[in-house]
């Protein structure tokens, strides 16, 4: 599992290249890329942070709305079956598909 770090609301990963001895990450679930390194762990942490800071600042200077993390939609193929059944489902609980999906999701990454 890799291991992540946070900042104002975005998530960096933390990975180490023991072939260059150097911590590395980029951060995780927006489309622009933003990678950052250190050869400590508290370098790593300082330039994720940096380039946070960077990524906000040449956003708001450009007039551009950051991309918040995790928050593109998602499309998944899923059988007819199945997704038969899971809207009978949220028919009959009145949720929206939507919402039986997300609780579906969370629960299976609860379990594991």
């Amino acid at each position: 599992m890799t291991k992540t770090m946070t900042y104002k609301g975005y998530t960096g990963s933390v990975e180490r290249s023991e072939e260059d001895g150097i911590f590395f990450g980029k951060v995780l679930g927006i489309r622009s890329l933003l990678l950052y390194e250190g050869n400590t762990v508290e370098e790593l942490e300082a330039d994720f942070h940096e380039f946070v800071d960077d990524y906000l600042q040449t956003c708001k200077e450009n007039g551009v709305e950051p991309e918040k993390p995790f928050q593109s939609p998602i499309f998944v193929n899923v059988s007819p079956d199945n997704y038969k059944k899971a809207s009978l489902y949220a028919l009959e609980h009145s949720l929206p598909i939507d919402s039986l999906i997300d609780q579906a999701i969370a629960n299976f990454v609860a379990a594991g």
